[in-house]
């Protein structure tokens, strides 16, 4: 028996599902991000079940994108957590009925302390609503569930709610990948966007020639190198660069001339060097434009310290 069909439903439907959000969008959305931008404490997620598995994820997606963020359960909160919340704090409380007890029973400590809620529901007319400082319409058609009652597009509704509010944070801050890096810097990602050249340089056995040196001896400097290339330097400072891309064009073209040629007569008077501060994610960008497989790493005064290859950045 196959099942696709039913696979394929699902995802139409919480599509669909995702789609009805849009009309939601309102006023609140934007009350809600400025509750939370003008936040001096924590933003507090809280919900109860599957609304509280989404809130942990949102909550996660929150921290690691510049705002200070933690799920609680409110259940724990009536045993003890509510010392966690202090009055600079807000609240982003979620339920799909917006009549969870739980939850409603936590409230009257919030309003109380005048602590903002942000509420997020499937019901406009519901208590959590009401009481909200701002209130995110999540509501649903239905469910993709075959029989209408499993959380299936609800939540997946509450997610891209969670995650939209997120990326409005984003751009209000105007955080950028390289402080995506700071809260991730034990991800390739964060690792990528903060190693730089220095760390990732090839920098020991360099293969350094002179320019007027031949082509034959040039070929074995290049093999040993075991970089694909060799670099002229006169007085320690580089004055360009040979690949073996080069000295296979210079062999075809001169043909019995190659073996009187120089490194002088088929270098490139003008390579692409870098600094050693500079990052791996702009090196990358160097290489991909200029359709080159590596760079040369060189001070102020163009002394070579080292080499860094396409391989090398994905390190």
């Amino acid at each position: 028996m196959k099942y696709t069909h039913t696979a394929i439903k699902c995802i139409e439907d919480e599509s669909k599902a995702l789609l009805e959000l849009i009309p939601n969008i309102d006023d609140n959305f934007d009350k809600a991000v400025d509750i939370i931008l003008q936040c001096k404490g924590k933003l507090i997620v809280t919900g109860v079940g599957k609304s509280g598995h989404i809130g942990a994820k949102i909550a996660a997606t929150l921290s690691s994108t510049g705002t200070p963020s933690f799920f609680i359960n409110p259940l724990d909160a009536f045993h003890g957590d509510l010392g966690v919340i202090q009055a600079e704090d807000v609240v982003l409380a979620l339920s799909n009925s917006g009549q969870t007890d739980e939850l409603l029973r936590f409230l009257p400590y919030l309003i109380e302390h005048k602590i903002p809620v942000i509420g997020m529901s499937g019901n406009p007319e519901s208590l959590l609503a009401k009481y909200a400082t701002a209130h995110l319409n999540s509501r649903v058609s239905r469910e993709a569930c075959p029989l209408g009652l499993a959380p299936t597009s609800s939540t997946t509704a509450a997610l891209a709610l969670g995650d939209a509010l997120a990326c409005a944070l984003m751009v209000a801050r105007n955080f950028k990948a390289t402080d995506f890096a700071q809260f991730h810097p034990g991800g390739s990602l964060g690792r990528r966007l903060l190693t730089r050249a220095k760390d990732v340089m090839r920098s020991d056995d360099l293969p350094v020639v002179d320019p007027q040196t031949k082509l034959g001896e040039a070929v074995i400097h290049v093999s040993n190198g075991r970089l694909g290339l060799c670099v002229p330097v006169v007085d320690g400072k580089v004055v360009g660069l040979v690949t073996d891309g080069d000295i296979r064009r210079a062999m075809e073209s001169s043909q019995d001339r190659f073996f009187q040629l120089t490194v002088a007569d088929i270098m490139t008077k003008t390579p692409k060097m870098v600094s050693p501060e500079m990052k791996i994610t702009d090196i990358e960008q160097v290489l991909h434009q200029n359709k080159i497989h590596c760079v040369l790493v060189v001070d102020e005064e163009k002394h070579l310290l080292g080499v860094v290859d396409s391989f090398r950045t994905m390190l």
